[in-house]
């Protein structure tokens, strides 16, 4: 799957001037990645890749999400330029009260209207939407007449609705058990070099191999070519109208999740990750042709350190373990019998949900500061912030909080844990998204090609600000709930546009 695609020999149709709009709009999401990432690997940069992007594009190293960063959370905040709290994708998952139970994010939970949305209601548009997997492909696509793909466990695309005769030739070419037992080893290592990893197929076990497969550079390889043939097979970029393609990657946010941001693992599929998006620039390049596409790129979340083994126990935090303390508390507060209903109704990560019994003949506003005020007794927890608006924190942390919390979805108080603290999921090991830290917001955006010019940009952005500028480069209306400003600063002067 890896390599520069099947038809880049095929003759793309001659395109005329520059038009105000480009004839293809692409937007990357990398599932996560932080800009310390590129720091890191920057002096084995292709230059083609994301050095390209940095020395020809507007690069904004400081892009930040000040919200909660899961990744439904981080896609449907990209998607929309709006936070949780306006568009409702306030985690991966959360608690519905009233079927008593959790629900997963997808794209009907989705309260705003997206990019993609809005260049679809463009005329004679066409809008592309493909991802590693199914809930953050819709939430990009969002409510939307799109032709949408993702990858299936088995390592085969999928369309939504009609699948198109030249994916079923695209999948036939390029089957999973090419990948039975491959080694992954580290670029430019000699023969010799023992692999980085081995992604072994045991007929008994198929689902280990699905898991290291989706997080190995073999399946991010198998998205990128993906996405070129699309293009190309589609002849997207080619009319006189914008086409729109938008993509969610995920093997980096697979294997992140398992190995925490500092493992070498992460910076060699980093690398893998500058080589595919240095095929796709030259792909793009022949066809829609350079000039006649414009590109962004950016993430939905960065990723913690993994504890070391010696902290896990510490630092690894059980909800349930929690959810429990907080009730003990509480009961102990209120001189609640054993006996009588618990206060907690359910604790799903970073949201606390009491039950609605508790506050009968209680003050709201009281029991939730209470619960989270015994919330912080815990070791593991650094902040609150309640329905109501109450914070243990001021200021941008506060606004961060407010952001992330919306008022049917988030429950009664949502919490934060330290710094470098995960949930725990009974492996013994991995790392989860979804804080309000740094290294979890903080990712780098690039816009490439016109009408962006070469710059770097060191202040601080916020994520809600990307779908507004692309709106406006494509020519087509803001996103519904978007409160982000358009990134003017990164825009060419007019006179060098033409």
């Amino acid at each position: 799957m890896a390599g520069a695609g099947l038809l880049n020999a095929l003759p793309c149709p001659a395109q005329t001037a520059a038009r105000p709009f480009p004839r293809l709009l692409v937007v990357f999401i990398g599932g996560q990645l932080r800009t310390d990432y590129l720091d890191r690997v920057n002096h084995l940069l292709t230059p083609g890749g994301f050095r390209r992007l940095m020395e020809q594009g507007a690069w904004y190293p400081d892009c930040r999400h000040q919200a909660s960063t899961f990744t439904s959370s981080g896609v449907a905040t990209l998607a929309t330029g709006a936070w949780p709290q306006l568009h409702g994708i306030v985690a991966d998952q959360w608690y519905d009260r009233a079927a008593a139970k959790p629900v997963p994010a997808d794209a009907a939970g989705l309260l705003a209207t997206t990019l993609a949305s809005q260049v679809a209601a463009a005329p004679n548009t066409r809008v592309f939407i493909a991802g590693m997997d199914r809930e953050p492909t819709a939430l990009l696509e969002g409510r939307t007449p799109a032709r949408g793909f993702f990858l299936q466990p088995r390592g085969q695309v999928t369309a939504r609705g009609e699948t198109p005769p030249w994916l079923i030739e695209f999948n036939r070419l390029h089957p999973i058990e090419n990948y039975y037992n491959a080694r992954w080893v580290a670029l430019g290592a000699g023969a010799d070099v023992p692999p980085l990893r081995v992604l072994t197929w045991d007929s008994a076990q198929p689902a280990q191999f699905y898991a290291l497969y989706r997080s190995s550079p073999f399946a991010q390889a198998g998205q990128f070519a993906f996405v070129r043939e699309l293009i190309e097979r589609e002849g997207l970029g080619q009319g006189e109208t914008t086409d729109f393609v938008g993509v969610v990657l995920g093997s980096l946010a697979e294997l992140g999740h398992e190995v925490g941001a500092d493992s070498p693992l992460v910076d060699q599929m980093v690398l893998h990750l500058d080589r595919e998006l240095a095929f796709t620039l030259d792909s793009l390049d022949r066809c829609p042709g350079a000039g006649n596409y414009t590109l962004a790129f950016t993430a939905a979340h960065g990723a913690p350190a993994a504890p070391e083994e010696s902290d896990r126990k510490r630092m690894a935090v059980s909800g349930e373990a929690l959810a429990r303390a907080i009730d003990r508390a509480l009961s102990a507060r209120y001189d609640t019998p054993p006996a009588r209903t618990p206060f907690v109704e359910r604790y799903i990560y970073p949201f606390l949900y009491l039950r609605p019994e508790a506050f009968k003949g209680r003050d709201p506003r009281e029991l939730r500061l209470a619960a989270g005020r015994a919330a912080l007794e815990h070791p593991a927890v650094a902040g609150f912030y309640t329905a109501d608006g109450d914070s243990s924190h001021t200021g941008r942390w506060a606004e961060r909080f407010r952001n992330s919390f919306h008022s049917l979805r988030s429950g009664d108080v949502m919490l934060s844990y330290q710094p470098g603290y995960v949930e725990e999921f009974g492996a013994g090991r991995g790392v989860s998204y979804g804080s309000l830290y740094n290294y979890d917001a903080r990712v780098p955006l690039f816009l490439y090609g016109p009408p962006f010019r070469a710059r770097v940009i060191e202040e601080t952005i916020e994520t809600i600000q990307i779908a507004p500028t692309l709106a406006r480069v494509a020519g087509v209306a803001l996103p519904s709930s978007s409160t982000g400003r358009v990134l003017a600063e990164a825009f060419a002067p007019r006179a060098a546009r033409r």
